[in-house]
């Protein structure tokens, strides 16, 4: 065999090993943050269950797939699309459309949590801890991660957001005005579209004037 053949064969199983990399998703993935480490903070040493930035760069994340937290209520999850908000460590100056806090709706301190998170938009996001006042967050129980396309969302998850909340009227709210567009006859008016006139409406409540007060008979 010829060196010329061992370079291109060489060649070749570089390209098939770069091309299988790439290859699109064929399903979707519930990823464990922190794989058996979980998401967790010991707050006696500062110190992190594992490295979550190394976690999170040994992954590959696209929509449609899940983050699960197995975590505990001393901790907190806080997802965000706001790159400040993430170096902050904190969500006081977020906004109520980038930054969303998980919590399981558990309030008792060391309590066992289960925290899923879908991937639900395309580009870059950020999860980090804001406990104890964002310490947390500032000694490593945070990463970000970069969602990709690949199958694009399930249909479970593409949903449109319901209709915006309208109060009902009271009872002292007036009824909207009814419009009949030109040419077209609303139900119950057809005998007013055809036969009545801006005169005739004008005699009858003349009429109806006088009767009331004596004007006439």
């Amino acid at each position: 065999m010829t060196g010329a053949t061992i370079l291109h064969l060489i060649t070749m199983a570089v390209l098939i090993a770069a091309a299988a990399s790439q290859a699109p998703p064929t399903k979707y993935i519930n990823h464990t943050v922190g794989d058996n480490a979980g998401w967790f903070f010991n707050s006696t040493t500062n110190t992190t269950a594992t490295n979550y930035s190394s976690w999170a760069g040994s992954q590959t994340f696209s929509l449609g797939d899940y983050l699960i937290f197995k975590t505990s209520s001393n901790q907190t999850v806080i997802q965000t699309y706001n790159l400040t908000t993430f170096r902050n460590c904190s969500i006081d100056d977020s906004f109520n459309n980038d930054t969303f806090v998980y919590n399981g709706g558990n309030t008792v301190f060391d309590q066992a949590l289960t925290i899923i998170v879908p991937l639900t938009i395309q580009g870059p996001s950020y999860f980090f801890s804001d406990a104890s006042d964002g310490i947390q967050c500032q000694h490593g129980l945070a990463f970000e991660i970069n969602v990709n396309r690949g199958l694009g969302l399930p249909p479970s998850l593409n949903q449109p957001p319901p209709p915006t909340y309208r109060e009902p009227p009271g009872p002292d709210s007036a009824y909207p005005p009814v419009t009949i567009p030109a040419g077209e006859e609303g139900t119950g008016n057809s005998g007013f579209k055809k036969g009545a006139s801006v005169q005739v409406i004008a005699c009858v409540c003349l009429f109806a004037f006088l009767a009331v007060n004596g004007g006439i008979f």
